[in-house]
C-alpha cells in the first residue's frame, strides 16, 4: 500500500489520525470509559489518584518499554533465534520514520494494551475509581499515539513544550537511537540520564538500522 502524504496542518493531521486502527480503538475505549464514569457518578477527591498514577508512571513506562521491549535484539539460544513481533515492527519504524503505517501501536498489540488496562483497573476497590482509571489510562494512550504520530508528520511545532518533544524524538531517530526515548514527556530521559545535549552524542550509524545489517538508512 502506498504511503499517505504527510500532513502539514493540524486539521489534516487529525483527519489522518482517526483513519488508523489503533487510534480509533483507543479513542472508542476512552469515550466508553468516560461515559461509564459519568454514569456511575460517586465523585470524590480519590478520583485524582488514578490520574496521578498514570501521569507519574507514563514517562518511565515509555522509557522502559522503549529500551527493553521495542529495542530488544534477537536472542540466540541453542542455535535458535528468538525475536518478538513488536521489536521487528519497531526496527521497521526506525528504517523508515516517515512511514505513518509504522508509527502506531500494531493492532494485535493494541488489544493486549486494552486487556491490560482493563485488568489493572480491577486493583482499585470501587467501580468509580476503576472507571476513573480507565478514563486516565485510555486517555493517556490516545495522547501517546497522537504525540508520536504528530512528531512524525510534517507539522512543525509551534508551542515550546511540543518543540521540546519534537526535537527529543527526532534526535532519537536521526542522530542516536541509544538516547531520547520519551514520546509524551522527557522526564524519564532526564531522570535516567538519556537526554544529553545533542552535540555531546555522536551520530550513530545504526539509528536507521538498529541491527546494523545494512538494511536501514544512514543517520544524519
Amino acid at each position: 500500500m502506498a504511503p499517505r502524504p504527510l500532513p502539514r496542518a493540524l486539521p489534516d493531521a487529525g483527519r489522518q489520525f482517526v483513519r488508523f486502527g489503533s487510534p480509533r480503538t483507543l479513542l472508542a475505549c476512552f469515550v466508553v470509559a468516560a461515559a461509564v464514569r459519568i454514569y456511575i457518578g460517586g465523585w470524590s477527591w480519590a478520583d485524582v489518584i488514578p490520574f496521578a498514577i498514570v501521569v507519574a508512571a507514563q514517562p518511565f513506562l515509555e522509557w522502559f518499554l522503549h529500551v527493553f521491549v521495542l529495542h530488544a535484539r534477537p536472542k540466540e539460544i541453542r542455535g535458535h533465534t528468538f525475536d518478538t513481533v513488536v521489536a521487528r515492527d519497531h526496527r521497521l519504524h526506525h528504517n523508515d520514520p516517515r512511514d505513518l503505517y509504522l508509527v502506531f501501536i500494531p493492532r494485535r498489540w493494541c488489544w493486549y494494551l486494552v486487556f491490560s488496562v482493563l485488568v489493572i483497573g480491577l486493583i482499585f476497590p470501587t467501580w468509580p475509581l476503576r472507571a476513573s482509571w480507565y478514563v486516565a489510562a485510555f486517555g493517556m494512550a490516545v495522547v501517546y499515539e497522537w504525540s508520536h504520530f504528530l512528531i512524525h508528520t510534517d507539522y512543525k511545532p509551534r508551542s515550546r513544550p511540543y518543540r521540546h518533544l519534537y526535537s527529543n524524538h527526532r534526535l532519537h531517530h536521526y542522530r542516536n537511537e541509544n538516547f531520547w526515548f520519551g514520546i509524551t514527556s522527557t522526564v524519564g530521559d532526564r531522570v535516567l540520564r538519556t537526554a544529553p545535549p545533542k552535540d555531546h552524542v555522536p551520530v550513530s550509524p545504526t539509528a536507521r538500522d538498529l541491527l546494523g545489517t545494512g538494511a536501514g538508512r544512514p543517520a544524519r
